[in-house]
């Protein structure tokens, strides 16, 4: 078998939608990203077999959008690029297609990642209103025109909104607020755990950017109407405090709801690309690789459930690696809400519940604590959701480099109900 290894990765700010991304097309912001991991590898175009890039809303204007950000980074028109959507998966798909590729001998480097803009997905026409415009154009005469116009109503120009709609499962109707939700009550799970998980989240990545931790991994974008480079996240609450969080509102359940804008990850904008070679050649070009690429797995379960998948997910990997919780020296678990990394937290642990979902008669033991999320989670960073795989196995690989750590642990629930999970091991270069 012939090993992939992440020989670097960039990515840039996490920014808070609708603030200083809001005018930059997410083709845009991952051409940023691209092109820095480009220049400072000094890669050519010749060097590269393909470019794969996950994204989750798909941007009209830039179909095939993984070509528009090769295009637009600089890249040679011969290199070929194209696009995955699996959710929140996206960029670590992006990561298991260039594997696949390496396993069949179709290439030895790849680019690959993740992009959002959440800013600009669009608002959308109801039904009648698209029935409307379509008699309106096809309208010939100046009378059928006026006639058309005449049939106007202001209910067609009251919005669908395109994040609210993709933030919803097509399956149950309920959207991921909602989901989770029902899994704090069913694991009982209360406010002040949840705020408890946030706080640490924002105090953790308040440390990292303190110890300059993100500095190697975050390039600088230059946003429209900005003077300067944006260089840092820009969701890390500095200072956060339980009063704080605890004056939050719910948000999907306004009366016995528990999840707030506080325990929850943000809607955010935001890119990350990774530089991915078969591992033998990389060694021989005279790169020093982060870490390699061990084992992945993703998993399925109701969507009604799909909180859980980052344990779902790592039950499949732990069968194919032979590896353990034991094993594993860092953990990254997205965290889109923190009740639902607490909820993945209490099953892993308990036999009970181990035997309820995965159908196992043990516990697949304890995650700890002092691993996990040790420079913060996406409640603090952030959640671009086509990003936010790849920012995970960036952040990880990093980090282990950093500890000289052996195995590390990448997971995150995906709407719709599935899960995904990767194993990163350090390569003895």
């Amino acid at each position: 078998m012939k090993h992939l290894v992440i020989v670097d990765g960039v990515r840039t700010p996490f920014i808070k939608f609708n603030t200083l991304f809001k005018d930059l097309p997410a083709q845009r912001l991952g051409a940023f990203a691209l092109q820095a991991l480009i220049e400072r590898n000094h890669l050519k175009g010749h060097e590269i077999d393909e470019v794969i890039v996950g994204n989750v809303a798909q941007p009209p204007e830039a179909a095939n959008i993984a070509r528009n950000i090769a295009l637009f980074a600089g890249l040679d028109e011969r290199v070929p690029a194209f696009s995955v959507q699996r959710n929140c998966a996206s960029g670590m798909q992006a990561v298991a297609d260039a594997w696949y590729r390496v396993q069949v001998g179709h290439g030895r480097t790849y680019l690959a990642g993740g992009v959002e803009s959440m800013s600009q997905i669009p608002l959308l026409f109801n039904r009648p209103a698209q029935d409307w415009f379509n008699d309106l154009f096809k309208a010939r005469r100046t009378g059928q025109k006026l006639k058309t116009l005449l049939r106007i109503r202001p209910s067609y120009f009251k919005p669908i909104i395109g994040l609210q709609l993709g933030l919803t499962d097509g399956f149950c109707g309920k959207n991921m607020g909602q989901v989770t939700e029902a899994l704090a009550k069913e694991f009982s799970i209360d406010r002040q755990a949840q705020d408890a998980f946030a706080l640490q989240s924002h105090q953790k990545a308040e440390q990292a950017v303190k110890k300059n931790i993100f500095q190697q991994e975050i390039v600088p974008v230059s946003a429209p109407g900005s003077n300067q480079p944006v260089k840092t996240d820009n969701g890390i609450r500095f200072g956060q405090t339980m009063e704080a969080l605890s004056r939050l509102k719910p948000v999907f359940d306004s009366r016995e709801g528990t999840i707030t804008a506080g325990n929850a990850s943000q809607i955010t904008d935001g890119a990350a690309m990774l530089l991915l070679m078969e591992e033998a050649y990389a060694l021989s070009c005279g790169y020093r690789p982060l870490a390699r690429v061990k084992a992945f797995a993703f998993a399925a379960l109701n969507p009604e459930k799909m909180g859980l998948g980052p344990v779902y997910s790592m039950r499949r990997l732990f069968e194919k690696s032979g590896i353990t919780l034991k094993d594993i020296d860092l953990i990254e678990i997205n965290e889109a809400f923190a009740a639902q990394v607490i909820a993945n937290l209490q099953l892993a642990e308990s036999k009970t519940l181990c035997e309820k979902y995965l159908g196992l008669n043990r516990p697949l033991g304890a995650i700890d604590l002092q691993k996990l999320n040790v420079n913060g989670g996406a409640i603090a960073l952030g959640h671009p959701v086509g990003a936010s795989g790849a920012r995970l196995l960036l952040t990880l690989a990093r980090e282990m480099k950093r500890r000289q750590a052996q195995l590390g642990l990448a997971a995150l629930c995906v709407g719709g109900g599935q899960g995904a999970a990767f194993l990163l091991e350090n390569v003895q270069a």
